[in-house]
């Protein structure tokens, strides 16, 4: 776990009750694990490192149960990669764990999950596509070294637990950068009722996007007043101009509200406006990429071909706003969580990404409450 306090713990004033552990694991059920990889210092040697990077893993009925649930993703904008989201699509379920990664590490971590599947007797079909997520941290990760292997992905699996879950500079989101302050791993949860039935909403999110001029906390543009003059210079690459940020943002919406996949697809699209709220645009060379998923309705997915017909619940359309909100107000506070969490991080080539300064921004916000 890092030093760091949560954002919600400095003071940071966010919307909505969150649940026990304030994270994804609050929706009952749930388990995250991760896999961390720091090795080395200095310059770049590519397949030596230095290596910052890792795997996270999401399991949304646990690691001992293979039962499916459903599903929903959604592509905000699509410069990044979430594999099996056409099956997804096709058939509404997602048969096994998420996890998320960097952008050159999905086809060995989608490995190891068939594997890890099929051994382990969790196929629920004959074969898998699995969800792997990913976004880039060669800002601060030797990425074309490789350095992710399947032993990494499997003990992310196993290690999964629920309760509370580190942030920050871990798992997937060890070596990324956000609003060009180290970023990473954050989570969030919110309770919310819809007329007489109570329902939580956990997100997790993987954040690496963002220009430090654009980011907004509290409805405060706290990055324009944050001096620009120590970061490191910005990577030479087409993409990562001062007019277009260079990143990605994965985001999980996990409920244990019973919603049928076209609803999740719903809830997936408004992690769009959590997203906003910190001041993101969504740049042509940033991956935002959201998928959305429900712990109700176990009965939905059977054993293959033993029944025909199920009965399932749902909640009608009338009563889904609460959980729309309860989307876009966790994930505002998860990519801040992120934020707060991850600690000031060296990389190749002696970058460094420092932490978020905390009491500056919590001097910002007291001064934009004083002028108001």
């Amino acid at each position: 776990m890092t030093s760091r306090q949560r954002a919600r713990d400095v003071g940071i004033l966010i919307d909505g009750v969150p649940g026990e552990n304030n994270a994804i694991t609050d929706v009952p059920g749930i388990e995250v694990g991760y896999s961390t990889i720091v090795s080395g210092d200095g310059a770049l040697e590519v397949g030596r490192g230095p290596v910052r990077t890792g795997v996270t893993a999401i399991l949304p009925r646990g690691k001992a149960s293979s039962v499916p649930v459903f599903a929903g993703w959604f592509s905000l904008n699509g410069n990044g990669e979430m594999t099996g989201t056409t099956w997804i699509e096709e058939s509404g379920l997602l048969e096994g764990p998420i996890m998320l990664t960097n952008t050159h590490s999905v086809g060995v971590v989608r490995d190891a999950v068939v594997s890890w599947q099929a051994k382990t007797g969790r196929l629920y079909q004959e074969f898998s596509n699995p969800v792997v997520a990913e976004t880039y941290d060669g800002q601060l990760n030797d990425i074309n070294g490789f350095h992710v292997k399947a032993e990494h992905a499997l003990s992310a699996i196993e290690s999964a637990k629920t309760g509370p879950v580190a942030e920050g500079n871990v798992g997937g989101g060890t070596g990324m950068v956000c609003f060009q302050f180290k970023g990473g791993t954050g989570t969030a949860s919110r309770r919310c009722t819809t007329n007489e039935h109570q329902h939580t909403v956990g997100v997790l999110v993987q954040a690496n996007f963002g220009l430090r001029r654009h980011l907004v906390i509290g409805g405060v543009a706290v990055g324009k007043a944050i001096p620009t003059d120590r970061l490191p210079a910005m990577p030479k690459s087409p993409r990562a101009t001062e007019r277009g940020e260079q990143g990605s943002i994965i985001v999980v919406v996990a409920t244990d509200a019973p919603l049928l996949p076209h609803q999740l697809k719903r809830l997936a699209k408004r992690a769009s406006m959590g997203l906003a709220r910190t001041g993101s645009i969504a740049g042509n060379g940033s991956g935002d990429i959201f998928i959305a998923f429900s712990t109700a309705n176990e009965a939905a997915a059977p054993p293959v071909r033993s029944q025909e017909v199920v009965d399932l619940q749902m909640l009608t359309n009338d009563f889904v706003t609460p959980l729309f909100e309860a989307t876009i107000e966790a994930t505002e506070e998860a990519i801040l969580n992120a934020l707060f969490a991850a600690e000031t991080m060296t990389g190749i080539d002696g970058q460094t990404f420092e932490a978020l300064p905390i009491e500056r921004v919590r001097d910002l916000l007291g001064e934009s409450l004083q002028r108001k």
